[in-house]
């Protein structure tokens, strides 16, 4: 019975605040959850395999004393290093994402001198802005970096199917698979974005 009444003493315009902070953060918060955990699933595989897959020389059937060799891009791997620092920042995105319910819970206090001031309301959407955007700068740097490995590895494959002879990085799976978790991080950050502004909008409503 109290909370209803401590519910009543909120002014519709905080409370209609406040539930779109929870609504819009919970969604933020556990769509970023899950793809933070898949990306890194995928991350770390990519990173394993990148790391197993040092220079393995194997005989070609058919074909005497000619060998391939298979070596690590660097390229791939810088690309997959500053993905990884996109990911760190997704992870402080999620904290974030989750301090806007906090923050929709302080909302709904009855006594109006507890509750966030607009001020700090706005302040710590702009903030979660920047961790977003700034996590998004180093997803999209890494996806150049891996993209680009992937452009040189396709015209190294088709130089040699027209002048023959053997390459010494082919694409393989796990390079896609690198871009899939480069998409993902991209995907989480722009969710949190768009979380950020549609918060940012119902804010300037009331």
């Amino acid at each position: 019975m109290s909370s209803q009444l401590d519910s009543y003493a909120v002014p519709p315009a905080v409370r209609r605040v406040a539930n779109s902070f929870r609504r819009v953060g919970q969604i933020s918060f556990w769509s970023q959850v899950v793809l933070g955990v898949v990306s890194t699933m995928v991350l770390l595989f990519t990173s394993l395999f990148l790391n197993n897959r040092s220079t393995v020389t194997t005989n070609l059937p058919n074909v005497p004393n000619v060998s391939t060799a298979t070596q690590n891009n660097p390229g791939t791997g810088f690309g997959l290093f500053l993905t990884g620092a996109g990911l760190v920042i997704l992870y402080a995105g999620i904290y974030w994402a989750y301090s806007y319910i906090r923050l929709s819970k302080q909302l709904q206090k009855s006594d109006s001198g507890r509750r966030p001031k607009r001020t700090d309301a706005f302040s710590k959407l702009r903030m979660g802005l920047m961790i977003s955007m700034a996590g998004m700068m180093f997803t999209i740097l890494g996806g150049f970096a891996v993209v680009g490995t992937l452009v040189g590895k396709s015209f190294q494959v088709s130089a040699v199917s027209v002048f023959g002879g053997l390459p010494d990085q082919v694409i393989k799976g796990s390079d896609i698979f690198a871009v899939q978790g480069v998409f993902l991080v991209l995907l989480a950050h722009f969710i949190a974005i768009a979380s950020s502004l549609w918060l940012l909008r119902a804010m300037s409503r009331q």
